[in-house]
């Protein structure tokens, strides 16, 4: 994490795009290390969701593939987890790529909107939003606990 830290903005954008696809990442503690070393707000916000946002669509397109097999044997994704999750979204339509953020469910909301086809536009835009109300919401209470105590 030390690594990530020193790296700034990139590290950000790092750590976030790792923790939106399967991999267990927590992007908040680079993030908070980044801020709390005096990085400026916007490149933060702008870094930490465009790599979130690159690597739920990046799980978005591995369920497009269409090919359970790989999702099985790379992504290490339970078949029957994916079946439930698409259930969950049918009849829900593409705007459910908005709850890609969410720990634990999210990448199977992805790949499973990526399996459904789901419009890619209304995903993009979705999860996009998503995603950086996710950071914002973050970074301001990094920002309000830090004013606490100092």
């Amino acid at each position: 994490m030390d690594i990530l830290i020193a790296w700034g903005y990139l590290g950000v954008f790092f750590s976030s795009f790792l923790a939106a696809t399967v991999l267990p990442f927590a992007s908040e503690v680079v993030l908070t290390g980044v801020l709390l070393a005096g990085a400026a707000y916007w490149p933060c916000m702008i870094a930490a969701t465009l790599g979130n946002f690159l690597g739920g669509m990046s799980c978005y397109y591995l369920g497009r593939l269409g090919k359970i097999e790989w999702i099985e044997k790379y992504l290490k994704l339970d078949r029957k987890k994916i079946d439930k999750v698409q259930k969950w979204i049918e009849g829900k339509g593409s705007v459910m790529a908005f709850f890609v953020f969410l720990p634990g469910v999210g990448d199977f909301i992805a790949v499973a909107l990526g399996f459904m086809r789901g419009n890619v536009w209304i995903v993009a835009i979705s999860m996009f939003i998503g995603k950086a109300i996710r950071y914002w919401i973050w970074m301001e209470l990094v920002f309000k606990v830090q004013e606490a105590i100092v």
